[in-house]
């Protein structure tokens, strides 16, 4: 766990007491102290992303709650490692904070970065999203059957995927999904990309011919009749798209993964911005206008408090270790 060094409150207060005695006037409440300015929320992951809609929603909702100014930043690059490394060497003060992602349980796999899920404060899980196989509608596949064939019988290479960076989460379920189907894992060609949304205008551009992102990072192109959803690569089916099967149902292969977005900061953040913040997070994960938010795009809220989501992180590293090197993305 974080090793905290804090100041303890009974020091603070003969700190006060000390310096009343001098004449001079200290602030009342030790807990108050934090925040006094503005804090960045630093995001991996491009603008427009399922990533980037939910820290902004977080963002605002913290805004409230702790009354100041928290400001959304989106750090991109190296398929993630640009921002998590933001935050990650950011000053532990509790001014810099951000959404870490699922890929900083593999990129460090990949060769990508020696960070880690070490190198942060975990203050909250917020959301967990099983990603869905989606095609352009001029594709012409409206169902995941006809498209799961189509995939089989071609030469590899015919046919192109996108979502995120090379060895990012949604690439690693597309390689999941053709490992299930009995195909190599480069059998369709993954064209890296900064996130979700320049994914999705790729596919409806017809730069690529399917995309596994989130639910709610294909809705709006979706809700436009411009994309269509085939199946859910999820254990169940997602609430707010009840009528999607999953993969197993429709017959497109047995393969299910989720990735996650929490908040954190860097390591060693002081434990009174610890409290304050994750006691934020819980009330917003419960609060009615980030819950309708969230349905209402198709994002999943999974709440877990901050030694949760501490466990959480270090077992899917582990988990993501055996399911890539199984996928020959282990480097080292």
């Amino acid at each position: 766990m974080t090793d905290f060094t804090a100041p303890t409150r009974r020091g603070l207060l003969m700190g006060a007491a000390a310096l009343s005695a001098l004449g001079f006037a200290p602030r009342a409440a030790w807990a108050a102290e934090y925040p006094e300015r503005p804090i960045t929320l630093l995001v991996p992951w491009g603008a427009g992303g399922g990533t980037d809609a939910t820290a902004r929603m977080i963002a605002a909702l913290l805004e409230r709650k702790l009354g100041q100014p928290v400001n959304v930043v989106n750090r991109t690059g190296g398929a993630g490692v640009v921002g998590h490394s933001a935050i990650a060497t950011a000053p532990a003060d509790g001014y810099t904070l951000g959404l870490v992602t699922v890929e900083i349980t593999m990129m460090h796999h990949m060769g990508l970065t020696q960070l880690t899920h070490a190198d942060y404060t975990p203050l909250g899980l917020m959301n967990a999203d099983s990603p869905a196989v989606t095609v352009g509608t001029a594709s012409g596949y409206t169902d995941i059957v006809a498209l799961t064939e189509a995939i089989r019988a071609s030469e590899p290479g015919t046919f192109t995927a996108s979502g995120t960076g090379q060895g990012g989460i949604w690439h690693l379920a597309l390689v999941g999904w053709l490992q299930a189907l009995g195909l190599a894992p480069d059998h369709v060609t993954w064209v890296p990309s900064e996130g979700s949304a320049p994914a999705m205008q790729d596919l409806i551009a017809g730069g690529v011919d399917l995309v596994t992102v989130s639910l709610g990072e294909t809705k709006a192109m979706v809700d436009a009749g411009r994309a269509v959803n085939l199946a859910l690569m999820g254990t169940e089916r997602a609430a707010s798209h009840p009528d999607l099967p999953t993969l197993s149902e429709a017959g497109g292969g047995d393969f299910a993964l989720a990735t996650w977005r929490g908040v954190a900061g860097p390591r060693d953040l002081p434990q009174n911005v610890a409290d304050t913040v994750s006691a934020a997070l819980a009330e917003i994960a419960q609060d009615p206008e980030f819950t309708e938010f969230m349905n209402s795009r198709g994002f999943n809220i999974s709440y877990l408090d901050p030694a949760a989501h501490a466990a959480m992180m270090a077992e899917a590293d582990g988990q993501m270790a055996v399911t890539m090197k199984a996928a020959g993305l282990v480097q080292g």
